[in-house]
This record gives C-alpha cells, sequence and structure tokens, in this order.
C-alpha cells in the first residue's frame, strides 16, 4: 500500500484575532504559485473559521477547527458542535490535543465520541495521542500511546479520511524534541496499533509529529520513518515560519 500523502496542520489555539486572517490569506497564496507535496491545513479558533474558509476559497489550503462536542446539538453553553464547525466552512478538526486531555480531563472514550461526531458532519479528524514526562520516564511511552489509539480510534474510522498526530506532551511549546530515534520508535509502533485497531485502514492514515516543529527541524522530522506530516503549533501562526515546514515536506 503506498503511503499516504502527508499532512502538514497548523494548531493556532487560542491565538488569532481578525488580522491573523492575513496570514492564513498569504499561506493560500503562496500554495496557489507553488502547490506543495503535501496538504496544508491551519486549525484556527472557531471564531475565525468562517472568516478564513471565505479568504482562502479557491486555493489548496485546509481550513479547519479545533475542538467539538460528540453532540449535534443541545444545552450546552460556549461548545460547538461538528455540524457548526463545517457550516461555518471548515474540512478537518483536531479532536483530544494534550491540552484537551490534561486541562479538560478529556478521556480515550470522549476522543472515541468526538472522532464519530466528525465524521457524522464530514470533518476529517485529527485524533492525538501523547506520553507525559512522567510516563516516559517510568519507560510506558509505548503503552500509553498505543493504549491510546485503541481507545481513541472507533471502528467507523476504517476507510475514512482522518490522522492520528503524535504529541510527547513534555515536547509541547517547551522547546524540547525527542530525538529521531524516539520519534521513529513511537510512530511505528503507533503504526502497528493502528493496524491493530482498524486492520488494513490503518496503514491509510498519516501520522503526524507534533511538539516544538519549527521550520529549523522540521525536514530531518519529516524523514523519519512512519512520520507522515506535522502538526505546527507556534510556528503556524506566522505564514514564514509555516511555508518553510511545508516546504520542507516536499
Amino acid at each position: 500500500m503506498a503511503a499516504p500523502r502527508p499532512l502538514i496542520a497548523g494548531n493556532w489555539k487560542m491565538f488569532g484575532l481578525g488580522g491573523a486572517v492575513d496570514e492564513a490569506r498569504q499561506v493560500a497564496a503562496a500554495l496557489l504559485v507553488k502547490p506543495a507535496k503535501a496538504r496544508v491545513a491551519i486549525c484556527a479558533p472557531s471564531t475565525l473559521v468562517e472568516r478564513l474558509a471565505r479568504a482562502v476559497e479557491g486555493s489548496s489550503l485546509i481550513v479547519g477547527g479545533q475542538d467539538i462536542h460528540a453532540e449535534p446539538s443541545g444545552a450546552y453553553t460556549g461548545d460547538i458542535s461538528a455540524e457548526m464547525l463545517a457550516d461555518a466552512g471548515a474540512k478537518m478538526v483536531i479532536l483530544a490535543h494534550s491540552e484537551r486531555r490534561s486541562v479538560y480531563g478529556e478521556t480515550d472514550a470522549v476522543a472515541a465520541a468526538k472522532a464519530k461526531a466528525a465524521l457524522r458532519a464530514g470533518l476529517e479528524p485529527i485524533v492525538c495521542v501523547g506520553e507525559t514526562l512522567a510516563e516516559r520516564q517510568a519507560g510506558r511511552t509505548l503503552e500509553v500511546i498505543c493504549g491510546q489509539v485503541k481507545g481513541s480510534l472507533p471502528q467507523e474510522l476504517a476507510g475514512r479520511a482522518f490522522a492520528l498526530a503524535y504529541e510527547p506532551v513534555w515536547a509541547i511549546g517547551t522547546g524540547l524534541t525527542p530525538t529521531l530515534a524516539q520519534i521513529e520508535e513511537a510512530h511505528v509502533a503507533l503504526r502497528q496499533a493502528m493496524v491493530d485497531a482498524l486492520g488494513e485502514a490503518g496503514r491509510a492514515a498519516p501520522i503526524l509529529y507534533g511538539g516544538s516543529v519549527k521550520p529549523d527541524n522540521a525536514a530531518e522530522i519529516l524523514q523519519v520513518r512512519d512520520v507522515g506530516g506535522a502538526l505546527v503549533g507556534g510556528a503556524s501562526l506566522k505564514a514564514e515560519d509555516f511555508l518553510k515546514i511545508v516546504r520542507a515536506a516536499g
């Protein structure tokens, strides 16, 4: 089976006012001039999704959101459903990011329910997994992340477009990055865990690496076995930096 097409996805987190639309517009314009080997997405705060979708319409840049509620509607003040996100123009959504897991207590079961909701609304989910520093130091990295795959990927994903993102929690926003050997070990194990969970469909989805991905380390990370792209945090906020990472994918 051919390797899945790489995906470079920017996660703006809780950053970005109206002026940030210009950064997305610059990325979209650059991709029109020189198409990328990878698919390219920006997952923005929900307040910007519709504006981004309008601004980059007609380009290859994919607009996504950062979270959804599992239900299509209801008395869930402050939440947004998958249907609402799709209605705003999103095509993709990040789920179970480590910050959602650690700060909001989201479990694998919640991640799986949200993944089903994303599919229900026609959104492509990016499901995140990753270990804490304490778990890595205890030698439990593969146990933890493969367990998260088993619990977070519902069978409904088989045959549908989705991505897995591996984010060592201790590397997010810290400037710390695992060694290339550590990244490879995790991604190879995750690929097998995806096959165990979804059968051969588990080979069709890219596995993104996330955790302090920057223009100066992207190329070497993207060459690691079973790394099928990147989930980029702070470096995705500026078009110039983000595009350097996109070009590093080929």
